[in-house]
């Protein structure tokens, strides 16, 4: 298996997502700042738009955070990330799995351009929704699927993160005290490691 990574990005949840899995993968570096350096039709087969990350797995192709989560956690079912296609647990699971995408990050985006929230017309609601909600999310913690640590946790921790990092996070102990549950999970550390 191939992950194909840039530091810094969005790969940072892959990487941390197969650490937390235990599977070995080859991480293949990609200066996606650098457009014109990227020269691997191998890359380019596994994310026709040239984004990070991607995954080669076999004759398996895929690019998008949530999308690799969601392969390699179903791929890899004895690491636990996700639950059985038919436990009643996996529609919360699916949900949070697509939250960052969905709506963490085009909230994030209306709240930096200044844009006007329009939580009638947009799908992520608003950003103001978008914490609200999170925090409801996790007040059956310490996890989103209560004690359970789940690839969703992979995503949306990986938000938190960032959004703290970015001074992002408003002043919610509820998102504060996860991302520093994140930050501590020894697969997390051992990722930040490999991002060095």
């Amino acid at each position: 298996m191939k992950l194909f990574w840039c530091p810094r990005t969005r790969a940072s949840r892959a990487l941390w997502l197969v650490e937390e899995a235990g599977v070995s993968c080859e991480l293949v570096p990609v200066d996606i700042r650098n457009p014109d350096s990227i020269d691997d039709p191998s890359f380019y087969a596994a994310s026709p738009m040239g984004k990070v990350p991607a995954l080669e797995d076999g004759e398996v192709r895929l690019a998008d955070s949530a999308a690799i989560g969601l392969y390699i956690a179903d791929r890899y079912p004895d690491a636990g990330l996700a639950p059985a296609i038919d436990a009643p647990l996996r529609g919360r699971y699916l949900y949070w799995m697509l939250y960052t995408p969905g709506v963490i990050e085009p909230a994030m985006v209306e709240k930096i351009s200044g844009a006007t929230p329009n939580k009638g017309t947009n799908g992520w609601g608003d950003f103001d929704t978008m914490i609200t909600t999170w925090e409801k999310g996790l007040e059956e913690g310490p996890w989103l699927l209560g004690q359970k640590f789940s690839a969703a946790d992979i995503m949306v921790g990986s938000s938190a993160v960032f959004m703290r990092m970015f001074d992002m996070l408003p002043d919610s102990n509820a998102i504060n005290a996860y991302a520093d549950r994140c930050l501590a999970r020894p697969a997390y550390q051992r990722a930040m490691e490999k991002e060095k």
